[in-house]
Order: structure tokens, then sequence, then C-alpha cells
């Protein structure tokens, strides 16, 4: 890969991110996106031009990604390309492009992308420009299999939000789910959008994946012996036991250096958070109340802590504690059914389903340091299972808008909230690789 970067960010990004303190936003190198006045970029984004040889499918796949990429991104409001002024044959040179028409449309900045074929790959080149001035702000080259354009435009993604951030993009990371297949609850592994799925795991009831951090593996509760427990699994490999208790074991989660596990096991009338080594060694039990329900842990970003759903006050709350089991803390004392917790990889949110008062089940956010808490979704059908996006900015989850249960992908704020394209089908507790 080779990047061009000029020494100064983006003139206009000083119209889109305010930043609090006298600094300008251009000078501090980066655009803050966690400010409260905050607002999406203007953004042209042209069909990509083509030459030697590219195929209308490849150019549309490509696109496609780009596109969903971008939208998703809560950093950019991608201009409808109805709206275009400019000649769509125009180049991807500065000289060879009409500023004033991409002016005239609302844009703050302007994409262009070119696609060639060379051999087995598909060559791209994307430039940056700022529309005010007509200055090209970043130049990538990359390339992807010819049989997989959307990876090309992950690795654009990815790169333009870098450099508008100094932060990595998460289009280029994996997702786990559950699919209904009839009878059977499968396990698949795919791009974070759900396309080029691979199965993990096909027949029988496999649950609650959850993708092994640095790998492709995918650890998941399954029913294959007639009782749940967990294995983890590789696409086209064979299902290895992780942990077999003779008892219910569920919901795996491992931490984030990819070095311990934990999940819920049952004992006697309730269930209890447990902890082991990666394969399953030394395990402990962390949470010891006989007559209650813990369940469902998710790891701070540190590995210091786990997060976890608890019915011990009487009906299930958000609670945290120590990685020993120690300093159990209450988090939300707000509703009264919340559940399927995940600790953001900033540190400084949970989110996690809550059941209304209507009886629909919506994604909440809530503070780690101060139980704040933040609705995301709402009249929306059911929302379910929230997992945050390797760099904490997005969530992905479960939603019965529009009928059947499809991926959403949301901003935190939730002002932007995208349905995936991703084949039909019922889907379940998806899982954002990390």
């Amino acid at each position: 890969m080779t990047i061009h970067t000029p020494p100064r960010l983006l003139s206009a990004a000083l119209s889109v991110c305010l930043v609090l303190g006298a600094i300008p936003a251009f000078a501090q190198m980066r655009l803050e996106i966690s400010g409260a006045n905050f607002r999406p970029m203007p953004l042209a984004v042209p069909a990509p031009l083509t030459r030697n040889g590219v195929s209308s499918a490849a150019a549309a796949d490509f696109d496609a990604a780009w596109m969903l990429d971008l939208s998703a991104s809560g950093i950019f409001q991608v201009l409808d390309r109805r709206s275009y002024l400019a000649d769509a044959s125009e180049g991807l040179t500065a000289g060879s492009i009409q500023f004033a028409r991409w002016v005239d449309v609302g844009a703050d900045a302007l994409v262009k992308v070119q696609l060639s074929v060379d051999g087995d790959q598909l060559r791209g080149e994307a430039r940056l420009f700022t529309v005010s001035t007509g200055r090209e702000e970043l130049k990538v080259n990359e390339s992807a299999p010819l049989s997989n354009p959307r990876a090309l435009a992950h690795r654009f993604a990815d790169a333009l939000y870098r450099h508008l951030t100094h932060e990595s993009g998460p289009f280029q990371s994996h997702l786990a789910f559950v699919k209904r297949s009839g009878k059977d609850r499968e396990v698949w592994l795919s791009d974070w959008d759900g396309h080029n799925a691979r199965a993990i795991a096909t027949e029988g009831i496999n649950l609650l994946p959850a993708v092994v951090p640095g790998g492709e593996a995918v650890a998941y509760t399954s029913y294959r012996s007639g009782k749940p427990d967990l294995y983890v699994q590789r696409p086209g490999g064979a299902p290895v036991p992780l942990v077999r208790a003779g008892a219910m074991v569920t919901g795996i989660a491992y931490s984030p250096d990819g070095k311990r596990i934990a999940w819920a096991q049952s004992s006697g009338q309730g269930t209890q958070i447990w902890v082991a080594n990666a394969d399953g060694s030394d395990k402990r039990q962390l949470t010891d109340t006989p007559y209650f329900i813990n369940s469902s842990p998710s790891w701070s970003p540190d590995g210091r802590q786990i997060t976890f759903v608890s019915d011990r006050a009487g009906n299930p709350q958000i609670y945290v504690m120590n990685a020993d089991g120690t300093g159990v803390r209450r988090l939300t004392f707000q509703g009264n059914y919340n559940q399927t917790p995940d600790w953001s990889p900033r540190g400084d949110l949970i989110a996690f389903t809550a059941r209304d008062e209507r009886n629909a089940f919506d994604v909440f956010t809530v503070e780690v340091e101060t139980s704040k808490i933040r609705r995301i979704t709402q009249d929306q059908g059911n929302n379910e299972e929230p997992t945050f996006s390797p760099n904490g900015r997005l969530l992905m989850f479960t939603s019965t808008r529009d009928g059947g249960q499809k991926l959403v992908v949301s901003t935190l704020d939730g002002k932007t909230q995208i349905v995936l394209p991703a084949p039909k089908g019922n889907y379940a507790t998806p899982d954002w690789a990390r």
C-alpha cells in the first residue's frame, strides 16, 4: 500500500468539526468526532472510474461496499449522486476536476477512485480533495484479489478514516453471527458487513459466537453433545471442545489479549460466571450467588474488569466486577430487564439491551464511570444484542424493523442507522471481531 499525505489536513475540516478551545481543527491534524458540536462532513463520492478491462460486476461490487463503508462511518454525510452537476467522465487529478461544480452541490470534500485490472488483482487509486481550494489532501494506491472487489473498498475506507481521525477504521474487520436454517442454528464468520460469509458450524443448535482475538477462529455454544458446551473452530476445520462441565455452559467471551475466557455455567439453582485460560485450563468460579443467575460476561479493554448480567436484585441488571471476582458493583438502576452487555474497546461505555415499558427491546449505552444511560433505538421493532466495532465508534445489533431479523449498524448517538445488505435470513447474536 502507498499513501501520500500532504503536510496539513483538509482546510474544510474546520467547518465540520468544532473542537473546544482556541486551536483550529486542521492544526490538530485530525477530525475530533466525539465533540457535542460535531456534524458529519458533506462528502461527494462519484462512481469509480474504470480502465484496463474492469467488469461492470467488479465495479458494482466495489462501489456497493465503498458507499456502505463511508455512509456507515458516522463521519461523513455522503451526498446523493443524483444531485451531482459535474460530468461523470471527469478525471481523477485536480487539473481535470471542475471544483466549482462540487461546491454548488454542497460538498466540503470530494473523493475520487479509479479501478484497473492487473492480472488477478484489482488495483485502485483513491484521491481526496478539499473542494473549496481544489487541494489534494490524500492519495492512496491499493490492490485486492479481482475475485473480491469489496476487500479493496474496505481498505480504501479504512485509509480515509485513519487519515481524517487518526484512529483505526473498522472496515477490514470480521463479524460472527448466528443464522437460522430450518431447525438448525448456524454460526458464520463474514466481513464486517455480512458479505463473504464462511461457515463455522452448520448442523444442530449453535449459539452465541465470539471471534477469537487476533485470528479467524470462532468460539461458540453448541448442543451437539445433547447439552450446551463450548467449542472453538476455524472455517472448514473441526470443532475443538473448549469447556465441558456436565452442566449448562454458555456465552463465551475472550479477554482483549486472547489469553483468558469467561462464560456462564449453571450450578444448582443458579448460574455463575467462570474464567479460565484460553485453552480451558485453570478454571475458576468468580460469582457465588447460589439462587440467582449471572450471565453474559464481557471484558473491559484492559482486561481488569468484567461486566455481566445478574438478577440478584430481583430482575436482570448490568453489573461490573474485577476480573478476580472482587469489587462487584451494580451499574444500571433504570429498567427492569437489562441484558447482553458489551464493553466498548474505548473503555467508557457498555452497550446493552433493555425492555421498555411497552415490552419492546431496544439498545442503550451506559457510562461506566457515571452510570448515565443513553437510548440508541426506539420505535423500530425489537433491537437487541449490541456489539461494538473494533474502534468503539459504531454498534452492530439485530433488529426486527421492516420484518425478519436483520443486522443494523449504528453510530453511538443513533442518528445514523443502516440495515446491512447481507444475504436474506434471520440473524442473531453478532460479535464484531476486535
